[in-house]
């Protein structure tokens, strides 16, 4: 099988998979399994598939840039990937998408700073990373593997409305009901004021931190430099 083709079969099979037992398979080998049980089998496919992801995207050959990059490109991309960190760390703390025992209560809150954004920053912060690094690294492997980070984020983000909305009721539809799926959907259609999406101080200045210390493991570990880094040093 050519490179490619590989990247691509083993990026579907990891999706899918994940998908399929996310939200088709799970209620059924939860009830054989039990939760614990489901945990365990969806850890090891999850593991063995990103495995196979990873391998095949070692085994890619160099390809040309399908288009130049210069550096409005890359401070483009870097101040993206600075607000998916934001995003990214935003959405750890008061997040009722994540399963914790107080989702009920998370929901309650008025939505501020990332929520008021979309209520789901940390999917978003993971399709954002990816169109980030197909701007600056525009090769055909590149591009498939991002899209599946980008699809797997977004459908799955769709997924966990459904089922929030199955096992919590009321509590996640009204939550749903005053945030949006698109990032300032709100704030465009008039529906909520743009000052409640200024991030919380964990938010911004953990996610600044976070996008210094990536961008700088991207070079410290012999990849291309990115971030501050392509300026700084």
């Amino acid at each position: 099988m050519q490179p490619m083709s590989l990247l691509i079969v083993t990026c579907v099979l990891f999706v899918g998979s994940h998908l399929v037992l996310s939200h088709p398979l799970r209620d059924g080998l939860a009830g054989r399994l039990g939760e614990r049980g489901f945990q365990i089998v969806y850890s090891v496919v999850a593991i063995a598939t990103l495995i196979l992801v990873v391998q095949a995207w070692r085994g890619m050959p160099p390809e040309p840039p399908l288009w130049i990059v210069d550096d409005p490109l890359w401070i483009l991309a870097s101040l993206i990937v600075l607000f998916a960190s934001i995003l990214f760390i935003g959405s750890l703390i008061g997040n009722p998408a994540l399963p914790a025992p107080h989702a009920a209560r998370d929901a309650a809150a008025a939505p501020r700073g990332v929520f008021a954004i979309t209520r789901h920053p940390m999917m978003w912060g993971f399709a954002l990373w990816a169109i980030a690094h197909v701007m600056v690294v525009p090769t055909p492997g590149q591009i498939a593997l991002s899209a599946m980070i980008a699809f797997l984020a977004l459908v799955g983000s769709a997924g966990q409305d459904a089922k929030k909305a199955r096992l919590m009721g009321e509590a996640w539809r009204g939550w749903a009901a005053r945030t949006s799926f698109m990032p300032y959907a709100r704030q465009v259609a008039g529906a909520a004021p743009w000052s409640d999406t200024i991030p919380r101080p964990h938010a911004l200045f953990g996610g600044i931190l976070l996008w210094i210390a990536a961008t700088w493991a991207h070079g410290a570990l012999g990849y291309m430099v990115a971030g501050i880094w392509r300026w700084v040093g």
